[in-house]
């Protein structure tokens, strides 16, 4: 089930303080025989599991709330007690939810900074490891096995296993972890670091490239997996390429020269 975002929070809370006239006292100890019954409980829980990660995300920014009062605010408003005015609880949460964004902001840029840093130590030092190629862009790779035949273009569709990590060696994503089907793609369509390394490459080979956060996904990242100025490293191996058709024009111009 997809959980309230900060925002959403603030007003599915207002709103159930505008029901309060309405809204009946929880019980103890629920009855959970009909569906009803059931998606009740359902919505209480979703929103018990929601303030759970969001007091985890709190504590983490320096921003600790009470769980105590927050129950306690919620069974005043569903009894019609509420010490606190609605539209002044609406301005509260507002102000909650400004000063959380404003922290992950903070967090956020701490973060980048020391990202930029630790790919500069990082690069410099993969650099001078044995086999370790350097191109002009400042990609790093290592043939750990060469393959035969043409390397594909920017432009040709190819099929790949691959698996990135983070350079603390944290795995983010592989073609692996869903069975036995690669991961098939235009080479223009993806990252430039993958654009550029993998026209490297011919069928069979598997490299692993060192992608500086320029050629990755830059100063924002990946928002909810990879943070910003993150160098990444991959492990690509190239199983097929598919030609792109070449336009009409330039195949007439091909035949007469």
């Amino acid at each position: 089930m997809k959980l309230f975002k900060p925002t959403m929070l603030a007003i599915a809370l207002v709103s159930v303080l505008g029901c309060q006239e309405t809204a009946k006292k929880v019980e103890v100890a629920p009855v959970l025989d009909t569906e009803m019954q059931k998606q009740a409980y359902g919505l209480g829980a979703s929103i018990g599991m929601y303030m759970q990660k969001n007091l985890e995300q709190h504590e983490k920014l320096g921003l600790p709330l009470e769980q105590a009062l927050i129950t306690r605010g919620f069974t005043d408003s569903l009894a019609g007690k509420s010490l606190i005015e609605k539209e002044e609880i609406q301005a509260l949460l507002m102000n909650l939810d400004q000063a959380m964004k404003a922290k992950q902001q903070e967090v956020a840029k701490a973060e980048s900074e020391a990202a930029i840093a630790e790919g500069i130590k990082f690069l410099a030092e993969n650099a001078k490891k044995e086999g370790v190629q350097v191109t002009e862009s400042g990609i790093q790779y290592l043939v750990l096995k060469e393959g035969e035949g043409e390397k594909p273009s920017a432009i040709d569709k190819v099929s790949v296993h691959y698996t990135g990590r983070f350079l603390n060696g944290e795995k983010f994503d592989s073609s692996y972890d869903r069975g036995d089907k690669p991961s098939v793609m235009r080479l223009n369509q993806v990252i430039s670091g993958w654009t550029e390394g993998v026209q490297l490459m011919s069928v069979g080979a598997k490299y692993t490239f060192t992608i500086p956060s320029d050629l990755a996904y830059g100063p924002n990242g990946r928002p909810g997996s990879i943070p910003g100025n993150s160098v990444l490293q991959f492990d690509i191996e190239l199983l097929k390429i598919e030609k792109a058709a070449l336009p009409a024009t330039a195949t007439a111009h091909e035949a007469t020269h």
